[in-house]
Parts: C-alpha cells; structure tokens; sequence
C-alpha cells in the first residue's frame, strides 16, 4: 500500500497566497485625465488667424477712401465751356412758332480735339415745360437771315456738326433753333440753354 503523506509535507506543497489585491491597485500607476478635443481649433478660427477688427476696419476704410479720391478724379466731365452771349427771336406769321437765332462762345477745355456732334437748344417756359429743337442747318442759315433780318443781329458763324476745335481753342458761333409758341411766351422764358454733344464723350457741353 502506497505511504500516506504527513500533513507537514502535504502544507509544504500548497502555493504561497497572492499579494493582497489593495497593494497591487495602490502601486498601478493613475491613469491620465482626459484632454479635451476642440475640432474647431484645430482648423483654426476667425479669432486665432485674422488681425483684430479694429485693424481690419481701419484697412477698408482707407481702401474706400482711396477709391473715392479715385473716382472723383476720374468722373466724367464736359470737355467745354462757355456761355450764351445774345438771343434774337421772331414770330413765323400764322404758325405759331418763334425761330431764335442764339449766339454764344464755345471753348474746348480738354486736352484732345472736340468734335461737335449734334447742338441742340433747350426752353423751359414760364410753367415750367420744357421744349427742345436741334439746330438748323448751317445751308439754312442764310435762307432764315433773308426771311428774317431781325435773326442777322449779332450773329456770329455757324458752328456745324462735325466741326473741329482743338485744345484751348474757343469759337464764337450761332445757332438758329425754332420753338412751337408766341413770341410773348418765348419772351416770358425760364431758361434757355445749348447742348452740344461732342463725339466720344459721355456728357454734353451745356451753355446758360
């Protein structure tokens, strides 16, 4: 029959206990907070990549204040001047219509040659209402001076489309334009005006 063991040699082959579980924990080392995760900040935000707003303000304003000086130097303007020197009016007998002969001065105030495009002359009656003839052809001229001598007086040369004026020149000339009223309603007149619309220019060249 086998030996039976003694109680001493069956303790001695009995595994040593494990450490105690508080030991282990107390010598795990913490675990790290969490770091918190912005996305928005790691694209990078209005606030962390442009200058401060006051800058950013203070740069279009000085860019809009550029570009109006800019502007205003450049905006269009009449490549003339001048005035209206004399008017003479008559009556067409029976047609109720006044022919005025208009005489004025012309100057070409720009820096390249005028080309005179269209004239024309611009009435406003005493009520207010507006009436616009385009000059008479300089072939009629002399036709109207005989019908009407009264026109001739002080009347200077025609000044026709398509004529020329180099730069600084300055013309004196007339123009004869015709109006559907009595020769006491053109005498009551608001204004009287002339435009010429040169060639190549956005504003017309208007003489009071």
């Amino acid at each position: 029959m086998p030996e039976e063991h003694s109680n001493d040699e069956a303790d001695s082959t009995v595994p040593s206990p494990p450490c105690d579980l508080a030991s282990d924990v107390a010598r795990t080392p913490t675990a790290e907070p969490a770091t918190e995760f912005r996305i928005g900040e790691e694209f990078g935000t209005a606030k962390r990549t442009l200058p401060p707003a006051r800058i950013v303000l203070a740069c279009i304003i000085g860019i809009l204040v550029i570009v109006g000086i800019v502007s205003f130097k450049e905006r269009a303007k009449p490549q003339g001047a001048g005035a209206i020197h004399f008017v003479q009016a008559v009556d067409v007998p029976g047609q109720n219509i006044v022919l005025a002969a208009v005489t004025f001065t012309l100057r070409n105030t720009g820096e390249k040659p005028l080309w005179v495009h269209t004239l024309k002359a611009q009435l406003t009656t005493s009520q207010g209402k507006i009436n616009e003839d385009e000059a008479a052809s300089v072939v009629d001229l002399d036709r109207y001076f005989q019908a009407f001598p009264a026109l001739k007086e002080s009347a200077e040369p025609a000044l026709a489309p398509e004529s020329k004026m180099l730069p600084g020149a300055e013309q004196k000339a007339t123009i004869i334009v015709s109006f559907k009223m009595t020769k006491e309603e053109f005498d009551r007149r608001k204004s009287l005006t002339v435009s010429i619309q040169p060639y190549d220019q956005p504003l017309p060249i208007v003489l009071k």
